[in-house]
């Protein structure tokens, strides 16, 4: 009787939120009682204070839920808004014609597609507000739209884009079809300008900003608020959003997880917090990574489970990129703020899209340092890459990782570089003239990966790699060569004086080298000397 009393107790005092995972209708969240953090403050901010936004985010970070909030505010639905910070600021409540453009729904791989997409819109706007036989063109459609929507209505019209760049990001890689969507969009998002005086809002979202020609160049009154620090906490979760609002299911997910309170604050943080917007910001949460987590009581890779579009993979490899980078890598806010479709540069892309984040700020010369937000970014993103450089494919992966860590665990180190062989055999002959990059983008997965279960100091230096490895019983020191001789570079581990930092340490000690052979493509010898 005592164990079924303190069960019932404890199921009494659970959290019995519902969690919104994959809902972005706010009205929907709202009339059904799922959990929401209310940003409607901001959201009145942005409504009072400006008419033309642009807001990028990376995926599942809120901004469809944020295109949605606008569209219930403009729509005067007070109801929905009961409780909330707008029911005190807002005392009017008119309600204006809304456009609600969501480009998220289609698969962009031919002009036609989007020509579709967008006829689909402008066919059922022009039920509600008519059309003339000389709007030939989707631009002139659309600037029609707007403009009888106002005279109908006696009020401005409110515009709201979801993922406006689907289509570009879709065409990354094809120059052509990249050119026929933005000679699609230029004219059309154009209309916006034209129609100013029947406007009262605009806000368009996506993950990426395209500059130069773009398809805003022609919309130059638009406020990119991607980098305002006023607006970093608009989408994603705060620190102080999640203790406000989550705090007793924070305790309980730290008991099911048999954790101290503050061991799993730092293990959230840890997984899925991190993401900086602007420099010297707060950190945000991924909020469907968190949401995930508190519903399931569960850390997992949730946001990698949605999917990571292999365009970005084929970015780097395109233009062969030193994976190393990724973790420290440096640029300026001209870059971060815009995409370059002719650039051979991925890292705007990488960083738009939520893979890297900013670390860090020199002021006096306007660089930003970026790097991976939290651990689930990282291991996710690292874990993804693998099949793409290594001779492996996407359900062995994880499984080839595994067999890595347990083979140094256990000391058998031959059986560890017979397996690393393995990731080198059947290398593209395309990759020949860049393979020092190859050979080190493959090591570089590989103990990034392993660095998530043991302890992994990895350093490059002219074509040259030293590692350290270390596990609870078993410290490897291990250099690798091109083109010379596991001798050598056995060597120089001796000649640097690489171990001896580890000389007092209890482990057994194993000097490895490695020699890598442009001939052959692959690692050529090894060998080891175990130190007394």
């Amino acid at each position: 009787m005592y164990l079924c009393s303190v069960i019932l107790e404890k199921r009494k005092n659970m959290s019995n939120k519902i969690y919104p995972i994959g809902i972005q209708n706010f009205e929907k969240i709202r009339r059904t009682g799922y959990f929401y953090v209310d940003k409607t403050a901001l959201v009145y901010q942005l409504a009072k204070t400006g008419s033309y936004y642009f807001l990028s985010r990376p995926r599942r970070f809120g901004k469809s839920l944020l295109i949605s909030t606008f569209e219930a505010y403009f729509q005067g639905k007070k109801e929905l808004f009961e409780g909330l910070a707008m029911e005190k600021l807002e005392k009017d409540w008119i309600k204006h014609p809304i456009l609600h453009l969501d480009l998220n729904i289609e698969k962009y791989d031919t002009p036609e597609s989007l020509d579709k997409i967008l006829n689909r819109h402008l066919v059922e706007w022009e039920k509600l507000y008519g059309s003339e036989p000389a709007e030939a063109s989707f631009s002139l459609r659309f600037a029609g739209i707007i403009k009888r929507a106002c005279e109908q209505t006696g009020q401005g019209v409110v515009i709201l884009v979801d993922e406006y760049d689907k289509p570009m990001l879709q065409a990354i890689g094809n120059e052509e079809l990249q050119r026929e969507f933005r000679n699609t969009l230029k004219p059309f998002y154009g209309a916006l300008k034209t129609m100013d005086g029947c406007i009262r809002f605009a806000f368009l979202t996506g993950v990426t900003k395209f500059g130069k020609v773009s398809v805003f160049s022609d919309l130059n009154n638009l406020d990119d608020i991607s980098m305002w620090n006023e607006y970093i906490d608009i989408c994603g979760i705060s620190e102080k959003e999640l203790h406000d609002n989550l705090e007793a299911e924070m305790h309980e997910f730290a008991d099911a997880q048999g954790l101290s309170y503050e061991q799993f604050c730092n293990k959230l943080r840890e997984y899925y917090d991190g993401y900086h917007f602007t420099h010297n910001s707060i950190g945000m949460y991924n909020p469907f990574s968190l949401l995930n987590a508190f519903k399931r009581k569960e850390f997992g890779s949730y946001w990698f489970e949605t999917g990571t579009p292999t365009y970005l993979v084929e970015l780097l490899k395109k233009h062969h990129y030193d994976l190393e980078r990724m973790a420290d890598e440096e640029t300026d806010a001209q870059v971060l703020n815009s995409i370059d479709s002719e650039s051979t540069n991925p890292i705007p892309v990488i960083y738009q899209s939520g893979y890297l984040t900013i670390k860090g700020y020199d002021e006096r010369f306007g660089i930003y340092t970026l790097g991976f937000p939290n651990r689930e970014v990282e291991e996710g993103f690292v874990r993804f890459l693998l099949p793409f450089y290594a001779n492996t494919n996407k359900v062995e992966a994880p499984f080839e990782i595994q067999r890595f860590v347990r083979e140094v665990e256990s000391g058998d180190y031959d059986s560890f570089f017979r397996r690393l062989q393995g990731f080198f055999a059947d290398t593209p002959y395309e990759l020949v003239r860049d393979l020092e990059l190859h050979y080190q983008n493959v090591l570089f997965i590989v103990f990034k990966l392993m660095g998530f279960y043991t302890k992994v100091e990895y350093h490059t230096s002219e074509g040259r790699v030293d590692l350290v490895l270390q596990t609870d019983k078993y410290i490897y020191i291990m250099e690798f060569k091109l083109n010379g001789t596991a001798e050598e570079a056995l060597a120089q581990i001796s000649e640097k004086h690489y171990a001896q930092p580890f000389e007092t340490d209890g482990r057994e000690l194993f000097k490895i080298g490695v020699n890598f052979s442009s001939k052959t493509r692959n690692i050529e010898r090894w060998i080891a000397e175990k130190n007394c």
